[in-house]
């Protein structure tokens, strides 16, 4: 068994702001690496650390801050391998709100050595003028502003409030906790601090994200907000966990038991759903209702997972968030709506390819659905696979009108009923046939 020491990543923060932040023990540490990185050069003291590698890159080339953290933990673990120790700096302090730090600190395949510094932290509190214990303040992350904030009411440290789009997200988090028309309703910006255009303002709720131009060096001060972040989802969520621990009939329920509920409450809500009457708003209430109990469906599938050990709610919203940031690059990235079409299959598909899963032409493709659907999907699958399905054309020759189809499938659903069939299944079966001469045709 090998004995051999892991490689080791040394690391310095550079600090909140100039060169006068920045310890002369980190100068120290700095000068006795010869290999050096930083996680970004958009940093006042970044020029501390001459002739280094930088990862700014990788925050244009990313689809996602995961992406960009995974990437950056990976090509450091690889450089300390390759050169034996590394040194790699960040901004402010590598232990607060430095997510490459900690992945780094638990990673077996290297050593790391974290140097203290003194972050953004002492200057917000001295410009505040508080104490963080005495005040109770919480540090939140303003990438992850509606999560990390959930339940809190203040006062907070919002830190990584690096664009203005990111204080519009925290503003619209914030909306239905706050009162427009009450002057109270303040937070405080805090952009720059330690440099010479610092600036401390105070600003409605309303201006939070209109005031100034946001940057990697600028952060906010919420002291109280009327009403929790999310109060509503949050009882809802708490609700969902109880009855699961609490009502005997939720205790025993299973993913699989809940299948029926499941199908249930989505084809009540697609009856609410075209039972909807602008004239009427009685329906909006019925679709509003029906929604929550399809919610409520996948709250309790979220509880029971967590209760497992193997997701939350939490990872079902963060899932799904970066799916749709991953499938919408005309949207968050540089391509056009033109690009859409051809872009969003091949998109899918390479989803599929990471994690494994079938590529074929009727990938993605529900085999649960009911068999009109199915069939209606696997007939699209293959007509745009150019391996289109070729049932029997005189079945349907004579159909044509709507009514004459209609009338057609009932036919053939009571023909069932007198043999003691299920429609259901000949359909389902005829399709899979089909469906697997498609396949093979495709293959070849």
């Amino acid at each position: 068994m090998s004995t051999s020491r892991p490689p080791v990543v040394e690391i310095v923060g550079l600090g909140p702001a100039g060169s006068q932040y920045v310890s002369q023990h980190t100068l120290h540490r700095i000068a006795a690496h010869r290999h050096r990185w930083l996680r970004t050069a958009i940093h006042p003291s970044a020029h501390l650390v001459g002739d280094a590698s930088t990862f700014d890159h990788l925050y244009e080339a990313s689809d996602s801050f995961d992406d960009v953290y995974a990437s950056i933990v990976e090509s450091l673990i690889d450089a300390a391998h390759e050169h034996g120790e590394i040194l790699y700096a960040v901004p402010g302090s590598p232990l607060v709100l430095e997510r490459t730090v900690r992945e780094l600190i638990v990673n077996p395949r290297v050593r790391c050595v974290v140097n203290p510094s003194i972050g953004f932290l002492e200057l917000a509190w001295a410009r505040l003028g508080i104490d963080p214990i005495e005040e109770r303040v919480t540090l939140v992350d303003g990438h992850a502003f509606a999560e990390s904030a959930t339940d809190l009411s203040g006062p907070m440290l919002v830190a990584h409030c690096h664009a203005n789009w990111v204080l519009s997200e925290i503003k619209l988090a914030c909306e239905d906790t706050i009162d427009a028309s009450n002057d109270d309703c303040e937070v405080v910006l805090l952009h720059h601090l330690g440099l010479a255009d610092e600036r401390v303002v105070i600003v409605r709720w309303s201006d939070l994200d209109r005031t100034l131009e946001a940057d990697h060096l600028t952060s906010i001060y919420v002291p109280r907000l009327a009403v929790p972040v999310g109060t509503e989802l949050v009882s809802f969520h708490r609700l969902a966990r109880t009855l699961r621990e609490q009502c005997p009939w939720d205790r025993e329920q299973t993913h699989r038991s809940l299948i029926t509920y499941l199908l249930e409450e989505t084809h009540e809500v697609v009856d609410a759903i075209l039972a909807l009457d602008p004239d009427d708003p009685s329906t909006d209430d019925h679709l509003l209702e029906e929604l929550g109990d399809l919610l409520y469906q996948i709250e309790f599938h979220a509880a029971i997972a967590e209760e497992e050990g193997r997701f939350t709610m939490g990872d079902v919203a963060r899932a799904i968030n970066d799916k749709l940031v991953h499938r919408h690059p005309h949207v968050f990235g540089g391509e056009t709506s033109d690009d859409l079409v051809a872009s969003w299959d091949a998109i899918k598909m390479a989803e599929r390819q990471a994690k494994g899963l079938d590529d074929g032409p009727f990938a993605g493709v529900p085999v649960s659905s009911g068999s009109l659907g199915y069939a209606d999907a696997v007939l699209k699958k293959a007509e745009k696979a150019g391996v289109p399905l070729s049932p029997d054309p005189t079945t349907a020759a004579d159909l044509e009108r709507l009514t004459d189809i209609g009338e057609h499938l009932l036919a053939v659903v009571a023909e069932c009923r007198r043999r003691g069939l299920d429609p259901e299944m000949i359909l389902r079966e005829v399709t899979n046939v089909h469906r697997a001469n498609a396949e093979q045709r495709f293959r070849l």
